[in-house]
Formats: structure tokens, sequence, C-alpha cells
């Protein structure tokens, strides 16, 4: 039986979760910003070697890769060390430094040295993307948290729109170096986050510290229910990474492990090679970058609207759906069409891999108890850089074959429906919850 230690006061609820989400949105769109500005300035790079030196498609792709790999070792690493030293310190920490980070790149002068400077900016990134589920997670209202959680990641996507249109507007008068400048505006949140964003009563509640979490739960409004009573007794007395060991999750992580790989390499992969795609089907810089507005505005509108329906019918099916729009779409981007119907293939190409990756972090924000939700999310954010990574070195490799951009779509395409089909065969929750009933009644029979 659960234990429930304090109801929701809803008012405070609401408050609560209000700030947390504008705090973490607004860290993740500019996580989206940084992320992308790279495919907004790579023609400008590729074009012009005076910046940081020559660079070709092999090369370039390369570069996209270095800050997925960043990327990738900072979820990880967070996913150690995130679910034992609370989620606001880390947030705060990762704000820090990738923010610090884009202004260093913002220097570099050299391929090695902007390489370098954007696989540490990484770090910050992996960790803030990795963390910022879980936190809203544990503050949503109990009936919107997929809604919640697409709020606060439909800021990657918005990081995107943002990044394409100060692109557009600001790239001649700046220069890139400015863009990335701008990406290090959220160290201005620090304060902001130090005062309004409160420690998990549900992660003090998972280390011990009972007194502490009511308190906090109390102030904020949150119901703190105490987990351990209802879920399986040796993945709640495991924390972290060694609780996605245990029989109930092992299975389903290395499948979630794999549709965020899908969702990575299509999120990435569009938004550092689609202007350059694009340019070969003869649309200049312009339209190009006009391109991944469309791309990265679609995302944000279907993410959003896909969660309220992932609140009422489960998010597996909806993320089922969404990659293979993105299949759909990708596959008739590669017909001679209208410039209308070209930008709203893109858009729908956007609610099915940017938007459906938005939805995969809100699925596994919800699927995972307190004790693993922070190891749970940083191994989707985590093992799905390796997508990440993947994502700009095939476009890269597709550019130095010189391959038609259909042939990029195409295997684009593929991707999506390996995503789809994957997330079908992860486990739903009440399956995990007869597992636990067998292994609890394994476990009675061998202690009689």
């Amino acid at each position: 039986m659960s234990q429930a230690l304090t109801t929701a006061t809803p008012a405070k609820e609401r408050r609560t979760a209000a700030w947390v989400a504008f705090i973490a949105c607004t860290a993740l769109v500019f996580d989206g910003y940084d992320l992308t500005i790279y495919g907004t300035v790579m023609p400008t790079l590729m074009n012009d070697p005076s910046h940081i030196g020559p660079l070709d498609g092999a090369t370039a792709g390369a570069l996209g890769s270095y800050a997925m790999l960043g990327v990738l070792a900072g979820a990880l690493i967070t996913g150690g060390i995130g679910d034992y030293l609370g989620r606001r310190r880390m947030i705060l920490l990762s704000i820090t430094w990738f923010s610090v980070g884009m202004i260093l790149t913002s220097f570099a002068t050299s391929v090695l040295a902007f390489g370098l400077l954007r696989f540490l900016t990484g770090l910050g990134l992996g960790a803030v993307l990795a963390t910022a589920g879980a936190t809203m997670a544990e503050f949503a209202p109990a009936d919107k948290k997929n809604l919640y959680n697409a709020i606060v990641y439909a800021g990657i996507p918005a990081g995107g729109v943002l990044a394409a249109l100060l692109g557009m507007i600001l790239l001649d008068p700046i220069g890139w170096r400015g863009l990335f400048l701008i990406g290090a505006l959220p160290i201005l949140l620090i304060p902001v986050a130090w005062f309004k964003l409160p420690e998990s009563p549900r992660w003090l509640l998972s280390r011990g510290r009972r007194e502490e979490a009511i308190r906090v739960a109390e102030r904020t409004g949150i119901a703190l229910v105490d987990e351990s009573q209802t879920a399986d007794d040796k993945a709640v007395e495991r924390t972290g990474f060694a609780a996605l060991m245990t029989p109930r999750y092992l299975l389903p992580t290395i499948l979630i492990g794999f549709m965020s790989f899908s969702g990575l390499l299509l999120t990435y992969g569009l938004n550092t090679w689609l202007p350059r795609i694009m340019e070969g089907y003869g649309y200049g810089t312009t339209y190009s970058l006009a391109f991944l507005l469309f791309l990265n505005g679609g995302a944000v509108i279907g993410c959003l609207l896909g969660s309220k329906v992932a609140d009422r019918v489960g998010p597996k099916r909806v993320v089922t759906g969404t990659f293979i729009l993105a299949a759909l779409s990708l596959s008739l981007m590669t017909i001679e069409l209208p410039f209308a119907t070209l930008l709203l293939l893109i858009s729908i190409a956007g609610v099915g891999t940017l938007g459906t990756q938005v939805l995969i972090y809100g699925f596994v924000a919800t699927y995972y108890t307190t004790n693993t939700r922070a190891a749970g999310v940083a191994w989707c954010a985590g093992f799905g850089r390796l997508g990440g990574v993947a994502g700009p070195a095939v476009g890269g490799l597709i550019t130095t074959l010189g391959l038609t951009g259909g042939a990029a779509f195409y295997v684009f395409g593929g991707v999506a429906l390996f995503g789809a089909g994957i997330t079908q065969l992860v486990r739903r929750q009440k399956d995990l919850e007869e597992i636990d009933v067998v292994q609890r009644e394994q476990r009675q029979t061998q202690d009689a």
C-alpha cells in the first residue's frame, strides 16, 4: 500500500510547476539554440576558410558531431550522479557550464579549438537535457505530466526556431561569433533559478531525507507519496543506473535508448544538413534558413498538440504515429513540389523528428520511478546522442559521396520507420507491474 505524506495544494502546485517549467524551458531554448546554431552558420564556415580554417563535408559533419559526443558524455555522467546530487544542483551547474562554453567557442580561431570547445560545451548541454525532464516530471500535476514535459522540451525546437531567425537577421551584421555569444545568455537565468527552483521533494524522499521532503512538498504544494511501498523492492533499493539493470527496467531501457537514437539522428541530421541539402535543390541561404525555421516551428506546435493526446491515450501510440509521419513527409520531399507544399512537408517532418524526440523525453520522464528517473532520462539523452553524433556524420558522408538530397531524405525516412518499430516493442508500465508481482511472489516463496 502506498502512503500519502502530503496532499496537493492546487494553487501552490500550479505556481511551482510554472516556475520550474519556465526555468527548464528557457534553459532548453538555448540548449536547442546552441545545438542548432552550428547548422545555421556551417555554410558560412565552409564557404570561407578564413574563419576557423578549411572545411570539407566530412570535417564539417565531424564538427557537428563533437557537440553531440559532449552531450552524450554529459548526459551519462549526469545519470550516474544526478540521482545522488539532486536536480537543483545539476541544473544550476549545467546552465553555467554550457553558457561559458558558448562564450569561449565564439573566440575559436582553428578547427581544432572549435571542435574541442563544442565537445566541452556539449557536456553542459547533456547535463541540462538529462535533468530538466526528471525535474519537471516531479513537479507537474499528475494529469498533465506529458503536457508539462512537452512544454519544457519544446524549448529545444523553439531554440532551433530562434537560431534560424537570428541566423537570417544577424548572420551578416554580427557574424557567426556574435551568434554564438547570444547562446551564452542563459547565464542570466542563474539568479532566477537560484531563488525560484526548489529541490524535488520526491528526490529528497528517495534519499531518506523524509522531514525535509515533507517541508518542501508543503511549501510547493506538491502531493508526496512514498513510492518505495508500491514499486519493485529491488529497484527501489538501487539508485540510478544500477536500478535500470533490474528485470523491471532492463529491456525497456535498451529499447528506449534506440528510440532516442532514432529521434536524435533525425533531429540533428536534419538540423545540421537541411540548409546544405536545400542549397543543392537551388535554394539560396535565406531560403535554406527558412526551411530550418519551418522544421523547428512544426516541431514546437506538433509536440504540444501531441502531448495533450498523449495524456489521454498514452505517449507510446503518439510517438509511433509521429515517427510514421516523419517517414512519409521525408519520402514525399524527394518529389518536385510547389514551394508552399514543400514548406508544409518540412513542418510535418519537424513534427515527426524533433517533435517526436520531445515526446520521447516526456514519455521517459514519466516512465521511471524517482530513484531511477534521472538515470532513465540521462540514458535516453545519452545513448540517443549516438544518433545525434551519427546524424551530422551521415549527412556529411552523403555529401562527400556526391549523392543527391533525395538519398538523404530516404535514409532519414528509413530511420523514422525503425524508430516506430522499436517504440511498439517497449513494454507498458502495466506490464512492468506484472513483473513486480511475479518477482515478489518468487521472493516470498524463497523466504518460505
